[in-house]
C-alpha cells in the first residue's frame, strides 16, 4: 500500500488528508485506531529520534512526543525505588523498554499529557502496561508482542492509535 487516508487534516473540521509514498509501499501500518495528520508528524519524528538514539547507544529508547516536539526522551536504565515513586511506577513490571518510556514520560509529565510514544524496540507487555493508564494518543514501534497489542487495542475503548513501522525505513 502506498497511501493511507487519515482521520482529518490538521484540525478535526478539515477534510481528511493522506500520507503517501511516490515510490514503494508506506513504511507504516496502522494496527489499531485512526491517526490524524499531527499524529503522524509526532509518530514519525519521535520514531526517527529513538531509532537514531538506539543506533548510537545500543540501548532500548523511548520518546514522548507532543505537537511535533519531544516532551522527553530516555534510554533504558534500571529505575531506583525513588525513581519508581517519582514516575508513579511502583506497581509496574519493568522491562528495559518500559523503563525507557517511563523515564521519557517522566521528564515532563505535563507536556507529555496526550503524547505519542515512540519506541525503538518491539513493544512488550511491560511497556504496554506502562502506556495503558497514561493519557496518550498513540504509539509507534517496529512491532508489538501479541500481549502488548491486545492491551493497547483495548485502550480508549478500542480507539487507541497503534502504528507499526518498518525498522529499516530511513526517510530521504
Amino acid at each position: 500500500m502506498n497511501q493511507l487516508e487519515l482521520k482529518y487534516g490538521c484540525n478535526p473540521n478539515q477534510k481528511p488528508s493522506r500520507i503517501f509514498m511516490s515510490d514503494g509501499d508506506l513504511p507504516v501500518t496502522v494496527l489499531n485506531g485512526k491517526p490524524g495528520y499531527i499524529n503522524f508528524l509526532d509518530a514519525l519524528n519521535g520514531y526517527q529520534l529513538v531509532r537514531e538514539l538506539h543506533e548510537a547507544t545500543g540501548l532500548a529508547c523511548a520518546a514522548s512526543f507532543k505537537h511535533v516536539s519531544p516532551a522527553g526522551v530516555a534510554v533504558a536504565q534500571e529505575l531506583s525505588d525513588i525513581d519508581k515513586q517519582m514516575f508513579f511506577a511502583e506497581h509496574l513490571p519493568l522491562s528495559p523498554l518500559a523503563s525507557a518510556y517511563i523515564r521519557a514520560r517522566g521528564a515532563d509529565r505535563v507536556c507529555s499529557y496526550g503524547d505519542w510514544a515512540a519506541l525503538s524496540d518491539i513493544c512488550d507487555e511491560e511497556t504496554a502496561l506502562a502506556l495503558k493508564d497514561e493519557v496518550s494518543d498513540g504509539v509507534i514501534a517496529p512491532g508489538y508482542t501479541d500481549a502488548a497489542l491486545k492491551i493497547l487495542s483495548q485502550k480508549r475503548k478500542g480507539s487507541y492509535n497503534v502504528v507499526a513501522i518498518d525498522s529499516n525505513y530511513t526517510p530521504r
